[in-house]
């Protein structure tokens, strides 16, 4: 069964999601469980992040998840992050989009792309920071 589309295509902040997610070497965008995943082989971002109420109630909060090393993770919970419904037990995070600071936004794809793209992959993006 599919399951339905929980976000507007048009979102501006998905669109700026989208920009600096698909900017990365390898980068593609695909809809899984009825959100925005971007990934290489591996997903590295979703466009979403809801708690387990949240996703009973419907509610659809704009958010990013990201898989980050283990001490960034414990240190962005400390901040503020939420671990989301069902992908936070495997390490995942979630920060609110409202408002964002949009460099931290970029460093978070950035790193959560490090954690989960192939190795050759990651050696093409630092090879354009050169």
């Amino acid at each position: 069964m599919a399951h339905e589309i929980m976000f507007d295509p048009a979102d501006p902040v998905l669109a700026r999601v989208r920009a600096i997610a698909l900017a990365l070497p390898g980068a593609q965008e695909k809809v899984s469980h009825g959100r925005p995943a971007f990934f290489t082989t591996k997903v590295f971002a979703y466009y979403a992040g809801t708690t387990k109420e949240e996703h009973v109630s419907g509610i659809h909060p704009q958010r990013l998840s990201v898989l980050l090393e283990p001490d960034e993770r414990l240190a962005m919970l400390e901040e503020g992050a939420i671990a989301p419904a069902y992908l936070g037990p495997y390490g995942w995070i979630a920060v609110e989009l409202e408002d964002a600071d949009w460099a931290r936004v970029a460093e978070l794809i950035d790193a959560s792309f490090r954690v989960t793209a192939p190795k050759r992959l990651v050696a093409e993006l630092d090879a354009r920071s050169r």
